[in-house]
């Protein structure tokens, strides 16, 4: 699973999320990268990353998306996709949930993109200053 285009890296974690793959989910972050696994909460490195979506794959999600490129420069792009996610929530209940992401992705030196900053429901869920 490696990703190509700066498009890839959200197909790829759509079959990594809905095969419920966490090693493969991780894989696609820079090891100091910013996931924001929910509004107002920011997590760095992989070490956080992974603890959070495996809370998160505990609600057994299955998620469709459609990536699209905003703008590339060089090794840095952004992308967005619109995403719709069904899971079990916490409650034991099934929960639906809609959004759009914004990603700031890299190439690395071998020519794969991965996650510098994931921002999943886009950048008003962030921190607040």
């Amino acid at each position: 699973m490696t990703a190509r285009t700066p498009e890839d890296l959200d197909r790829l974690f759509a079959e990594a999320l809905n095969a419920g793959k966490l090693d493969a989910l991780v894989a696609l972050y820079e090891p100091q990268a910013a996931l924001t696994p929910m509004p107002d909460t920011v997590v760095n490195g992989t070490a956080a990353i992974r603890e959070s979506l495996a809370g998160f794959l505990a609600g057994k999600p299955t998620i469709s998306l459609t990536p699209r490129l905003v703008a590339q420069s060089g090794d840095l792009a952004v992308v967005s996709a619109k995403w719709e996610l069904a899971m079990t929530g916490p409650d034991g209940k099934p929960a639906k949930m809609t959004g759009q992401s914004v990603e700031v992705v890299r190439r690395q030196s071998d020519g794969r993109w991965l996650f510098a900053i994931d921002l999943p429901f886009g950048v008003e869920a962030g921190p607040k200053p």
